[in-house]
């Protein structure tokens, strides 16, 4: 970066806007993570490490023609591979037909932009991922309109309000789509997605509401042979649409949008994410098919089973823990999460992930604006290759942390003073 009066007049704005997230402590960086013990990454599964997945994704390598991908789909970057590959996945979530994205992001991103139609309403959980923000921010949907997390009752609320407002509504002339994620990437609960249908098909006239599923984060690790939980829920007739990412339990890159072969069609056609840009190239889809070798095989039941006893262990941990500084300092989940994922609010987040990352724990402190204001958070994600003694060892050392803090608020200097009296010895 130039410096002072070196920098071009548009370099000193952007300056000016990294100072300021410095000063209130929200600027980002890329880090590399050293240490071994990972509660961070989202490879929930620990694929990225198997040596069944490398040769499976080997051998399926050793089978493709080409390597590059030859351009956007739309012109050469199709072939019968990625067809095929497509319709195996949508078998396997047992949906009629799928659509290959580059990433998560650009398939919400897609969607939401090309698909609402104007006079239609968009409602959306509080918490729905940022790139189902960028899509809506481009869609020509007449309002899009937040209901409480989780709260089937405000959406309630949310839906019959639309209707007061829009005639259209309540004609049939116009629909309401209705944004959800399966599992909450920073918190980790589950929608109460069955309530969510019911109340959608009850409240909005029929077939005029439309919800839609983000399984990210439900892929691999919910549902039968990780299929997810519009499947373990029995409700794939009654979802409009379902976005599988692959980045995290399956360590792959990508995503696929389960739909209708009409929604599909309209997507190849309306969808620019996918329209102007280069398609993934065949090591990418034989990464995915490889993962999902395994799904469909039952080879990571026994990873998924292990998970979840990673799981009810940590909460076991958690809850257990009877120091008073700890439960000053912490706010712990008061019921078992589903999902691997455990959000750890504490106003000092960056402090603590500081310290477990000092001790060779990898974790990340969670600030805003990536999640509200007072939420602050250490997310914690465990994964089929972690070890009851690293939870243990992770659980130990948060509480050493907040033993820690409690001495230095009773005792200023404290630290300083082990700190000189350590370098005397």
């Amino acid at each position: 970066m130039r410096d002072g009066i070196d920098q071009l007049p548009i370099e000193r704005a952007l300056h000016k806007l990294l100072d300021r997230r410095r000063a209130n402590s929200t600027l980002r960086t890329l880090t590399i993570s050293t240490q071994q013990c990972d509660f961070s990454s989202n490879d929930f599964l620990s694929l990225s490490k198997s040596e069944l997945l490398r040769t499976a994704f080997l051998d399926e390598l050793s089978n493709c023609r080409l390597l590059g991908s030859g351009g956007s789909r739309l012109l050469d970057g199709n072939s019968q591979y990625a067809e095929d590959l497509e319709h195996d996945i949508a078998l396997f979530h047992r949906a009629p037909s799928g659509l290959l994205f580059n990433s998560g992001f650009d398939a919400n991103a897609g969607f939401y932009a090309c698909v609402p139609q104007p006079g239609d309403i968009i409602v959306y959980d509080e918490l729905i991922h940022a790139s189902v923000h960028d899509g809506m921010r481009l869609s020509r949907a007449t309002k899009r309109v937040p209901f409480s997390h989780n709260s089937v009752d405000d959406l309630r609320r949310v839906l019959e309000e639309c209707l007061r407002k829009s005639q259209s509504l309540r004609d049939g002339r116009s629909h309401v789509m209705i944004a959800v994620e399966a599992v909450y990437s920073m918190d980790g609960d589950l929608a109460p997605l069955k309530a969510i249908v019911e109340t959608v098909e009850d409240v909005v006239p029929r077939d005029c509401g439309y919800v839609i599923v983000d399984e990210a984060h439900s892929t691999g690790v919910i549902g039968p042979d990780g299929r997810g939980l519009v499947c373990e829920l029995n409700l794939e007739d009654r979802i409009f649409a379902r976005l599988h990412t692959f980045g995290k339990a399956l360590a792959c890159n990508g995503a696929i949008i389960l739909c209708s072969p009409l929604l599909r069609h309209y997507l190849v056609n309306y969808a620019r994410p996918l329209i102007y840009t280069t398609f993934m190239s065949y090591p990418t889809l034989a990464a995915i098919r490889a993962s999902y070798s395994l799904l469909q095989d039952g080879h990571t039941n026994a990873l998924a089973a292990c998970l979840q006893f990673l799981v009810k262990t940590l909460f076991k941990e958690l809850r257990s823990v009877n120091s008073p500084s700890f439960l000053a300092l912490l706010q712990v989940p008061s019921d078992c999460p589903r999902s691997p994922i455990f959000s750890i609010q504490t106003a000092q987040s960056k402090s603590l992930a500081r310290f477990l990352q000092d001790k060779g724990i990898v974790v990340r402190a969670v600030v805003p604006p990536t999640v509200p204001e007072g939420t602050s958070r250490v997310r914690v994600c465990l994964h089929a290759g972690n070890t009851k003694e690293e939870i243990e060892d992770l659980v130990s050392k948060m509480k050493m942390w907040t033993l820690l803090q409690a001495l230095s608020e009773t005792r200023p200097g404290i630290e300083e003073q082990h700190a000189a009296a350590k370098a005397r010895l």
